[in-house]
């Protein structure tokens, strides 16, 4: 017997880039975070669930935190330049970074949302 190769399917495959885009996405929220002075938030089990959550919706939503993840992702990372630039000139970055915070959060929770909305419209079965 001879070993197969597994392939994946295009769906878990875009599963996981999803999951490993929205953990980036948290890992530089996090730096942003440490350049305003905030305190590390941890990546708790509420945000690690949010992939599956989000894929298991499909349709709309799914789309739609595709989208939004790389749009805020085309947000921050411009920013997140800047603020490393600044921090490696030794210049204070924290007001800055903690307007960038505030948007990668804000974004961050509508993001999140997305997925409450998804349980919010399943249908409700009667017994």
């Amino acid at each position: 017997m001879r070993d197969v190769d597994v392939i994946e399917s295009p769906d878990r495959a875009q599963g996981h880039a999803f999951a490993a885009r929205w953990r980036a996405l948290h890992d530089a929220g996090q730096e942003i975070g440490a350049l305003a002075a905030l305190a590390p938030e941890p990546f708790d089990d509420r945000l690690a669930a949010f992939p599956d959550q989000i894929a298991s919706s499909g349709g709309a939503q799914l789309t739609l935190a595709r989208e939004y993840l790389g749009d805020l992702d085309a947000i921050l990372q411009p920013g997140l330049v800047a603020l490393r630039t600044l921090h490696a000139r030794g210049q204070d970055t924290t007001a800055p970074a903690l307007a960038l915070w505030r948007e990668f959060h804000a974004s961050r929770g509508a993001l999140l949302a997305l997925a409450r909305e998804a349980k919010l419209e399943e249908p409700v079965v009667a017994a």
